[in-house]
């Protein structure tokens, strides 16, 4: 490069190299601007992978979280009647225009037509007594006519005693009278849940279950077992869940597990916790809850395995013996299981679509993206799997290749070559959607923990 009366003068070759590097910051900068643009959504934005309806097609309307009960008691028809409680008079009456759009709701019948299926557990009958079965106009007896029936629901709250039990004790009178060493006979009674302790099996089931399924903190239950006037402390709550999980659950959790490497189709998934007060560890330190789940073809099994690591050595030791399929992520911890057929998850395809989509302003898309084409085969995918959720293995094994077939990729062949790089390497871990229909596209079973 020259300088010649203030021109700058360069060759070829300078000019070219110029306009390369040129062209790798423009790229750079629009690579940048689209992950601020993707980062700024991830902030501020929707975190639901659900594209947007439009107005014609929106069904329902987002509720507020703080009048939940005010909202959706005027969502709900009069309950007594199914039709709305207020009409328009023609007296003067001042209305307004509600302008949003809502889910039209359900009438009252079939909303509660689950009410009125089976037997009733209790029956209340209301009727009149014999001075009141008195015509009114002639002083005849009145007679049952008809029934009028209506169900509501009773709520009974948890009750709380305090059980007593009281072993008699026996002996021999006779060989008490022949001074001779009297046998002892104690009634036999149920072997306590945990010696030396206050706790019952139905007490330690009902702790367990409000915390682990209801999802209730010990503290709030020995807050609510003192307003009933029973101070049981959390650690004495906290010691029946250890002590049923080690003498009674770990078993049947060996038994599970034995049953679960048994199945043909297996999910997993790793999501990371924190472990509050464990030996040697700081509190903001990541652990790991490893869950693993039956598919579709077996009885329905989730078993969690907490790890303080993610590394692979732990689902190869809790899948040592296994042999099938197994639904994963992209994960590559999962790689390297003897005798095992990973299937990769089409979810975590689509939400790479979705982000790449997402990174893009609208304004500055230019016809119909990759990432367009991509949620397209995801979604038409989803759209069969969501018909055919409760057929029969066989029936779905027999309509899926056909309904999939050629509208979304059953394979990786089937799949574009100039978008092929789009999808992520997982995706192509087994093509076997089509042909095992015990296997679905996505891991959402794992993820119903």
């Amino acid at each position: 490069m020259t300088q010649e009366n203030g021109t700058i003068l360069m060759t070829e070759q300078e000019y070219e190299a110029l306009q390369r590097e040129k062209e790798q910051l423009r790229q750079q900068v629009a690579y940048l601007e689209e992950q601020i643009h993707l980062l700024r959504h991830r902030l501020f934005g929707a975190s639901s992978e659900k594209r947007r309806k439009t107005p014609a097609e929106s069904d329902s309307v987002q509720l507020p979280l703080f009048n939940e009960a005010e909202v959706e008691a005027d969502a709900q028809p009069s309950e007594e009647t199914g039709e709305a409680d207020a009409e328009v008079t023609s007296e003067g009456v001042e209305t307004e225009t509600i302008t949003y759009e809502r889910r039209k709701p359900r009438a009252a019948r079939e909303r509660d037509a689950w009410l009125y299926q089976g037997e009733a557990d209790e029956v209340v009958e209301y009727r009149l007594s014999d001075d009141e079965r008195v015509c009114s106009k002639c002083a005849g007896e009145l007679h049952e006519m008809s029934r009028e029936i209506t169900r509501r629901v009773k709520i009974i709250p948890a009750q709380m005693k305090k059980v007593e039990y009281v072993r008699y004790v026996y002996a021999c009178r006779h060989c008490e009278a022949q001074d001779v060493e009297t046998p002892v006979v104690r009634a036999p009674m149920p072997r306590p849940v945990q010696a030396k302790s206050l706790a019952t099996p139905e007490a330690v089931a009902y702790v367990m279950t409000k915390k682990f399924v209801d999802g209730m903190p010990l503290y709030r239950q020995e807050q609510q077992f003192a307003r009933h006037g029973y101070p049981l402390s959390r650690q004495t709550l906290a010691n029946w869940v250890v002590h049923a999980a080690e003498t009674w659950l770990e078993p049947l959790y060996a038994k599970l597990r034995q049953v679960l490497l048994a199945q043909r189709y297996l999910h997993a998934d790793e999501t990371t916790l924190q472990v509050l007060h464990e030996a040697g560890r700081a509190a903001q330190t990541q652990s790991y809850m490893w869950v693993y789940r039956s598919g579709m073809d077996g009885p329905p099994m989730v078993l969690y395995d907490y790890q303080e690591t993610r590394s692979a050595e732990h689902p190869r030791r809790f899948l040592a013996g296994f042999q099938g399929y197994l639904h994963v992520d992209g994960y590559a911890g999962y790689e390297g299981l003897p005798d095992v057929t990973l299937v990769g998850c089409w979810a975590h395809a689509r939400r790479k679509f979705d982000e790449a989509l997402k990174a893009v302003p609208p304004k500055e898309r230019k016809g119909k993206t990759a990432a367009e084409e991509g949620l397209s085969y995801c979604n038409a995918l989803y759209a069969v799997e969501k018909k055919l959720k409760n057929a029969s293995a066989v029936n779905s094994g027999l309509k899926l290749p056909k309904k999939i077939a050629p509208d979304s990729p059953k394979t990786a062949d089937s799949i574009p070559q100039n978008h092929r790089d789009s999808f992520p390497t997982h995706v192509f871990a087994s093509s076997l959607v089509a042909e095992n229909p015990c296997v679905t596209p996505a891991r959402s079973l794992s993820f119903m923990r």
